[in-house]
Formats: C-alpha cells, sequence, structure tokens
C-alpha cells in the first residue's frame, strides 16, 4: 500500500468534493502545499489544534468513503490488472508463437 500522506492524497482525489468546504481547504493545504499546522491555522484564523481537529476528520472522512465503496481500491486493482495486461501483450509480440496468443486472450478474459 501507498505510505500513509500519498495515500491520504490519493483518497482526497477520489473523495475530497465529499469533504466540507473548510476540510477540503485545511487539506489542500496541508497534503499538497506541505503548510504546518501553525501556518494553517494563521491563515484559517483558528487554532492549531482546530486545525489538528478538522485534518482527523477529514482523514477518518475519506477512510470511511473508501471503506463503503471502495472506489480508490478498484482503481489500483483495475491498474495494475491493466498492466499485467500490457506486460502479457509485450511479452506475446516477442515471437510468432499462437499458441502462446491464446494462452494470454484466455488470461486477459479471466482478468476482465
Amino acid at each position: 500500500m501507498l505510505e500513509k500522506r500519498s495515500y491520504i492524497v490519493f483518497l482526497n482525489d477520489f473523495y475530497g468534493p465529499l469533504l466540507t468546504q473548510k476540510q477540503q481547504d485545511a487539506m489542500s493545504l496541508h497534503y499538497e502545499n506541505d503548510w504546518s499546522l501553525a501556518e494553517i491555522a494563521e491563515h484559517m484564523q483558528i487554532t492549531r489544534q482546530a486545525v489538528h481537529d478538522i485534518l482527523k476528520r477529514a482523514e477518518t472522512a475519506l477512510q470511511a468513503y473508501e471503506n463503503r465503496l471502495g472506489l480508490a481500491g478498484r482503481f489500483l486493482k483495475t491498474r495494475q490488472r491493466l498492466q499485467e495486461v500490457c506486460a502479457l501483450l509485450e511479452n506475446s509480440s516477442r515471437g510468432d508463437n499462437t499458441g502462446k496468443a491464446l494462452l494470454i486472450l484466455q488470461e486477459i478474459n479471466e482478468m476482465l
């Protein structure tokens, strides 16, 4: 799996619009612009603790959306499968073996 920071950004790409505007702003500043809690607090005119709470609630919400909907997981799985298909096709193009090509097509059908 991805490291935590990358994973949160990845989930935010999928489910970010479902967060409140304040959560979206804090997530963007912290994870995409790499602002500290103090910088965000000053910018949003709230306390560092409030920023921390907003970020934790947003992260929890993102994970809850993924647990219920699974869109990000399905995306990763589909991407992995397509990479496998590309590798299979690349390997099959290295020779004139129709039997192997049929095997690859069967594997692709199983993947789908």
